[in-house]
């Protein structure tokens, strides 16, 4: 019988997947029924509601999620260095982390959340609230995809990373 042993290396790549895993569902979750649900919605609660979600999401938990899987994917691809199959496939995962979430948050998303939350949707009439959505929704979802995907091939790569840990030579 294999001896199962928890080490430093181990609970990097499994709390690196783990929260990969989190932030894709929470990345896929948003995508499959959030801005659907709310895309329904006029103009103006379309936009009070993109509001409301972003000022939320902005917590201490998320933020956790969000950095911990980029922070923890680079960590565990430096402790596998020396196992070459890991190595190659956990710092891909990083990679895509990095480019596809995190750079196209900060670049993307993040800007366009911006612009909505300065401004003040009481104060605004409708023609103005249709331009900044035209302005707002359809780019903020093509960069969310983006975001899905990068998101959940990360996650997958880290999964195989995982498995590749477990049945390869140290």
């Amino acid at each position: 019988m294999d001896t199962f042993i928890i080490d430093t290396k181990t609970v990097t790549l499994l709390l690196a997947t783990l929260f990969t895993g989190l932030l894709a569902g929470i990345f896929f979750t948003w995508a499959n029924a959030v801005t659907p649900g709310i895309g329904k919605l006029d103009d103006i609660n379309y936009l009070r509601a993109f509001q409301n979600m972003n000022r939320t999401i902005q917590n201490p938990l998320f933020f956790l999620i969000f950095f911990g899987s980029m922070l923890f994917s680079f960590i565990a691809a430096y402790c596998y260095k020396s196992n070459n199959a890991v190595f190659w496939v956990v710092i891909a995962a990083a990679l895509l982390y990095f480019i596809g979430v995190f750079l196209v948050t900060i670049l993307g998303n993040i800007p366009l959340n911006e612009m909505l939350d300065k401004t003040n949707l009481a104060a605004i009439t409708l023609q103005e609230a249709t331009i900044l959505r035209d302005k707002f929704e359809a780019k903020w979802n093509t960069l969310h995809l983006i975001r899905v995907v990068t998101s959940l091939l990360s996650f997958l790569l880290l999964i195989i990373g995982c498995l590749l840990k477990n049945n390869t030579v140290h």
